[in-house]
């Protein structure tokens, strides 16, 4: 994969207080792996290197409403996920208690999301960017190549690669800028998402080689 500014951007799915931060809702199952990839500091280098090389950069979020609530029917982590919580926001016109909520921005990647250029799209509400804004956002700005990483390996962000691959996007994830759960009878998240990144992926790089790729 060629990475070039042009039409490369940097999308990073989830750099949220509950999965990130040792104070989070999913702490539990996830801190482990982010701990052992040093996911927060890999996507911080690549935030820098984004923003240092005139990278777009684009942050697909994970909010629920007090009205998805009502929803029917839920797999077994959208479950966990209201039981818990998880990335709750008190309305989607309402900021009340957001700040530095399970469902913020972790504190230190706040200097590059919130800087007035970073693109935000509208939240994605179960795994894929289907529900949001994620791929107009892309297109329009003519991005056909995407660095890819954030929170959870073998959820979210893999369901994000698959999209994109059937978009038609070029896409590289960033190994060490992801993590995932540890389940003690499902298993590890993470290993399960790098086997299927290698199958899916048109790259599977780490950190230090995206960094160096782009300029």
């Amino acid at each position: 994969m060629n990475i070039q500014k042009g039409n490369t951007a940097v999308v990073i799915i989830d750099p949220q207080n509950d999965v990130l931060s040792e104070k989070g809702a999913n702490w539990g199952a996830v801190g482990a792996s982010v701990t052992e990839n040093r996911t927060v500091e890999n996507l911080e280098r690549i935030f820098k290197a984004a923003k240092a090389k005139g990278y777009e950069v684009f942050i697909s979020p994970h909010y629920f409403y007090p009205t998805d609530i009502t929803w029917k029917m839920n797999g077994l982590l959208e479950a966990d996920e209201f039981e818990t919580g998880t990335f709750a926001r008190s309305g989607a016109l309402n900021l009340t208690g957001f700040l530095n909520s399970g469902a913020d921005w972790l504190e230190r990647f706040k200097p590059y999301i919130e800087d007035g250029k970073t693109i935000v799209a509208s939240p994605h509400k179960v795994f894929g960017p289907q529900t949001n804004d994620l791929v107009l956002q892309l297109r329009k700005r003519g991005i056909s190549g995407i660095i890819l990483g954030g929170m959870l390996a073998n959820m979210c962000v893999e369901s994000h690669l698959r999209d994109f691959v059937e978009q038609g996007f070029e896409v590289a994830v960033v190994s060490d800028a992801v993590a995932g759960p540890r389940h003690p009878v499902w298993g590890d998240g993470y290993k399960a998402a790098m086997i299927n990144y290698r199958f899916l992926a048109h790259a599977v790089v780490s950190t230090d080689e995206v960094v160096d790729a782009m300029n």
